[in-house]
């Protein structure tokens, strides 16, 4: 039997070191004092959920005219202001729901992800394989974040000195040479620099997965072992 510490949501340690939480946590904090009573959390969320949808409409609509692009950047910030503050909002006012926090917000993470690399894929800038790489990527560390969690009762949120807040400014950075550059063959012939950026940053994640998995791997192997008996071989889970 492996050890079954109960971990639940609102026992997590989040680890976050990215360059601009500090900044970032300020900013949210002013935020938050200043929100109206009416703002709930759920509303933010939706609020984040909307900002994706703007991102992907921008980019699909590309197809008629770069300006589109502008609505898939003010997408980004919306999406940042919903996403960042739902929970900000509901530790602020002490009214959260770890469980149900939880489970909302990083299901919304991934239907957002989802929804920004489907755009990229529709637009004429982003093949929708290499818009495809990417995601598998970030899904990847996603699994590898939740299942720490799980294991360790750690929620990492940024690799690399690097959290959603800098991966948002590096996207709306490429949307705005997308705009700047166009969408005709570039340096690369039919492979466009846009696709071997985002297929690059798919493939750095794929690697961070890797090395992650390895690493938290190592950590469980020494935390499992009992000076009663020999680690185990089996990996199929606990029993």
């Amino acid at each position: 039997m492996t050890d079954q510490r109960q971990i639940t949501p609102g026992s997590l340690s989040r680890i976050q070191q990215n360059y601009l939480a500090s900044g970032e946590r300020k900013l949210l904090n002013w935020l938050c004092a200043r929100l109206p009573d009416w703002v709930t959390p759920d509303m933010l969320t939706s609020l984040g959920l909307f900002g994706a949808a703007m991102t992907f409409v921008g980019y699909v609509a590309s197809n008629f005219g770069s300006a589109w692009l502008l609505l898939a950047i003010a997408g980004y910030g919306v999406q940042w202001f919903g996403d960042s503050l739902d929970g900000s909002i509901a530790r602020f006012r002490h009214i959260e729901r770890p469980s149900y926090g939880y489970f909302i917000d990083h299901s919304c993470d991934g239907l957002t992800t989802l929804l920004i690399l489907a755009g990229m894929g529709l637009s004429p800038f982003v093949t929708m394989d290499v818009a495809m790489i990417a995601l598998a990527g970030y899904l990847l560390l996603s699994i590898h974040a939740y299942l720490s969690a799980r294991v360790l009762g750690e929620l990492k949120l940024s690799y690399l000195a690097a959290g959603p807040t800098e991966l948002r400014f590096v996207l709306i950075g490429l949307t705005i040479m997308m705009m700047l550059l166009g969408s005709e063959n570039g340096l690369f012939g039919s492979v466009s620099g846009f696709d071997l950026f985002v297929g690059g940053v798919g493939g750095v994640l794929m690697i961070l997965f890797v090395l992650q998995t390895l690493s938290t791997g190592r950590r469980l192997a020494k935390m499992d072992v009992r000076p009663d008996r020999p680690a185990p071989f089996i990996a199929d889970g606990p029993r």
